[in-house]
């Protein structure tokens, strides 16, 4: 048996992490369980440690810049001693604020808010005096940063990524020993970003500061073992006359090749409170890069049309004449064959935003360019230019957090095998270091996108890492009156969306996120770091039970139960529903909602209360328990009153009670009856919200897992194959995608409702993570699929189910990875505990 995958904290062999005593990860291959494992580094030999468990923490005391270098031997379970593994390592990055020895520098110049300024080039001339061992360039910045070395690039794309400045700043590390020559010289370009750029919806600026600042350390340790920092400070070089003329995250560049830096100047000594910190995530990196086909618009307009809509931006190399200039528009779709932007655009007075722009004017010859501070959502791109250019001469490139692709869907439905695809593209198309609702409009970190994609996302992707960041970012948020808020970071938040903080199902994304994180990767640090803050809100929000304002207490409700309701606040409720289900569709944000509000508060207390157990909280426990058992009293009688029955045909208000299990028996079997003839006067569309179409087809299977896969397969607007079958590669905010009416809501790369994916993963083809090394598969054929299959690398190992119809019966193909068990579940009545190994079990489930 031999240990593979190895992994510190999530990530392979990570260089610059700050995680005081790190866990190391891995997986089995070969033999069917571990008996014990050694793990040896150069300070560290555990020795065999006779468990099954993967995954063990680094005990000793780490220094800043400490590498460890480790290796893992296991035994099986007849006690044969395996090879060792494959070597790996991780590294720790700046873990004190005295071991930063830089300086924050900024541009030689007065700033005005109310101006937009040129890129600031840095630079740095520096001789090594001997031969290199090891070199790390230790970078951050209040802006967007772009480094390079002897001329190669360093940073990432959109480094340092996107945080609350004012409360965390994450810092990069790079290895740059390779690049260090005799003689060198360090260049650093920095641009607003979200700091100082254009955030929300309305491209609010300045949001973090006014004065961008860069934050550099190069630490230089040579084969004689001197070492040498080399950090910014006002000996740095400084102009603003280099080729970028304007850079804004969201509304593209203006680059004038003809320019080039004068480092004319010197930087200014700046200042920051934030001691700079890890991100312990994945890099932001370019990905998938598409050439585009060439047309002609009715306008006249050249037209590049990608073929995949993406979050990212173009590279092109072409010859010209000095003075030429090449303008490229950006967008998600073609209105009357030309491109259209106001879907994705708000403008007010003289100001449209995100602009989705470059101005390229250019040099003498070759010109080869690509976008370096900003990124759009675009399938196409609109070119304005009197210069040969050719399709060829311009690629499109996907730009996202590196996230791992974990899991695969396919089945007999090329139209939900679409879906999948476009769903996976929305998820990667909105995670640049924050997972947003659209990488064009507001490009927000909404909690309530977060929460009910979370799930998903842990099956596509390896994402506990991107996550716990985001995590961070929700709780740096939080109110001190413990209420979490609606976005994180809070950059660009327009004023009058502040009172929605604390709304249901997207503020509750403080508390679900990390759970359900526990539930897929069964890691109790992400509960145990932030349960305090996660407990501030549960005691938030039980103080808002009983408050009715400013509507009054429904007819009918007996005074002692409402004081376990809640109705205070604004709130979006469900949120976008179909128009034809809730007249007030997309605008019913600017009122409390109680049924909505007292079920999410009934569902938060059910899930502290389990936290608490696993963090052996009794006393929080007991407590969350006894208000879970209050407030639901309170729903119950709530839905009892005219105003908020279950006589109704908005599928939302039977599907939350249901799934969260609110109701009595009497009130849940009236609910299931009344879904069915929602569905049925609706013919069988999705008539649910952002809330709760997520959960539908769970609601359905335990009713009768026919009207699951009747829902699912329905091609109808709205449903979820509906998109595919216009085209879609991405996952649309609305459903009527292009031809959406309903304003606020045009996105056309949206991945809310790709929610629905897990289900496949986790129902249709039956794999649920049930604790450590073990998994339950139970799989439930149905509709007129003849065939699904899934395939899942959790942090166990990878799983795999399949089924498959012929001849009217089920052929059932299990893979249970080494090391695991698995309760195996079949439609038959069939329940066994599997071992590791790949199975083809033929039963009596007939079709």
């Amino acid at each position: 048996m031999k240990a593979i995958d190895l992994r510190t904290e999530y990530l392979i062999n990570p260089v610059g992490i700050d995680i005081a005593n790190p866990r190391v990860f891995w997986t089995c291959e070969g033999g069917m369980k571990q008996t014990a494992y050694r793990i040896v580094s150069e300070k560290w030999d555990t020795g065999k440690v006779e468990t099954d468990t993967m995954h063990a923490q680094y005990p000793l005391t780490l220094t800043s810049g400490e590498r460890v270098n480790y290796k893992i031997k296991l035994w099986d379970e007849s006690g044969a001693e395996g090879e060792w593994s494959e070597p790996a390592f991780f590294e720790m990055g700046l873990l004190r604020e005295a071991h930063w020895k830089a300086k924050w520098i900024t541009g030689d110049y007065t700033v005005n808010k109310h101006k937009r300024y040129p890129a600031d080039c840095f630079r740095k001339t520096f001789a090594c005096g001997g031969k290199v061992a090891r070199a790390r360039l230790y970078m951050t910045a209040c802006g967007l940063y772009s480094a390079e070395l002897n001329g190669k690039r360093v940073s990432m794309p959109l480094a340092p990524g996107v945080t609350n400045y004012r409360k965390r700043v994450q810092y990069q590390t790079y290895d740059v020993t390779a690049l260090l020559e005799e003689k060198n010289t360090l260049t650093v370009e920095l641009a607003d970003g979200w700091y100082r750029g254009s955030v929300g919806a309305w491209g609010i600026r300045n949001q973090y500061g006014t004065e961008t600042k860069l934050l550099a350390q190069l630490k230089i340790i040579y084969e004689d073992g001197r070492e040498e920092t080399v950090v910014t400070d006002e000996t740095w070089q400084w102009s603003n006359d280099g080729p970028i003329r304007f850079a804004d995250n969201k509304d593209g560049e203006i680059f004038d090749a003809r320019m080039t830096p004068s480092y004319s100047g010197h930087a200014k000594v700046a200042f920051h409170p934030v001691v700079p910190t890890a991100s312990n995530n994945v890099p932001i990196a370019e990905k998938e890069t598409f050439a585009g086909t060439l047309s002609t618009a009715p306008s006249g307009k050249k037209l590049l049309d990608f073929g995949q809509n993406i979050a990212g931006y173009i590279s092109f190399r072409v010859n010209a004449e000095a003075g030429q200039k090449i303008v490229l528009h950006f967008g998600e779709m073609l209105k009357d064959g030309e491109l259209y932007q106001k879907n994705i655009q708000l403008s007010f007075k003289n100001r449209t935003t995100p602009l989705q722009k470059i101005e390229y004017v250019c040099k003498n010859g070759e010109n080869e360019y690509k976008t370096n501070f900003a990124i759009f959502g675009f399938q196409y791109a609109e070119i304005e230019t009197d210069v040969k250019i050719t399709a060829s001469d311009v690629k499109a490139i996907a730009v996202c957090s590196d996230l791992e692709e974990t899991g695969t869907f396919r089945s007999s439905n090329e139209l939900l095998n679409r879906f999948v695809a476009a769903t996976r593209w929305s998820a990667k198309n909105n995670s640049a270091d924050l997972p947003t609702d659209c990488p064009t409009r507001e490009r927000h970190g909404w909690l309530g996108d977060a929460q009910i994609f979370v799930n998903t996302a842990s099956y596509l992707f390896n994402y506990l890492p991107f996550a716990r960041k985001y995590e961070n970012d929700v709780c740096d948020a939080q109110h001190k009156n413990g209420c979490f808020t609606q976005i994180a970071p809070t950059g660009g938040v327009d004023f009058y969306m502040r009172p929605m903080d604390g709304s249901a199902g997207w503020s509750d994304a403080g508390v679900l996120i990390p759970y359900r994180l526990y539930r897929q990767y069964g890691d109790k640090a992400v509960l145990t770091d932030h349960y305090d803050q996660m407990r501030r809100y549960a005691e938030y929000k039980i103080a808002t039970l009983g408050k009715w304002y400013p509507t009054a207490v429904p007819t009918g409700i007996n005074i002692r139960y409402v004081r376990w309701i809640s109705n205070f606040g604004q709130s979006y409720g469900e949120w976008a529903e179909p128009a034809d289900v809730n007249a007030f569709g997309a605008s019913d944000f600017v009122s409390p909602h109680p049924e909505e509000t007292t079920a999410y508060i009934v569902y938060l207390m059910d899930v502290m209360a389990e936290i608490a157990d696993i963090l052996d909280r009794p006393d929080d426990k007991a407590r969350y328990l006894a208000y879970a058992g209050k407030v639901r009293r309170g729903y119950r009688k709530l839905v009892e009153t005219k105003r908020f029955s279950l006589d109704t045909d908005r599928q939302a208000k039977f599907v939350r009670p249901l799934y969260f299990r609110l109701l009595d028996a009497q009130q849940a079997a009236y609910a299931k009856k009344r879904l069915l003839k929602a569905l049925d006067n609706y013919g069988w569309r999705l008539g649910t919200g952002f809330l709760s179409t997520p959960l539908i087809l769970y609601v359905l299977a335990e009713i009768d897992i026919g009207y699951a896969y009747r829902l699912l397969e329905n091609e109808e607007v709205p449903g979820w194959l509906s998109m595919p079958k216009a085209g879609a590669n991405t996952v649309w905010e609305a459903w009527e995608g292009p031809n959406n009416a309903q304003g606020g809501i045009g996105s056309l790369n949206h991945y809310s409702k790709g929610a629905v994916v897990e289900w496949l993963f986790k129902e249709m083809c039956g794999i649920q993570v049930d604790g450590e090394n073990h998994f339950i598969i139970a799989p439930k054929p149905g509709g007129h699929f003849t065939f699904a299959a899934a395939e899942y690398k959790s942090v166990y190992g990878t799983v795999k189910s399949a089924w498959e119809k012929k001849d009217g019966k089920v052929t059932f193909t299990v893979s249970v990875p080494a090391n695991c068990t698995a309760d195996i579940m079949l439609p038959d009545g069939t329940n066994k505990i599997l071992q590791s190994g790949e199975y083809v079990l033929n039963n009596n489930y007939s079709v």
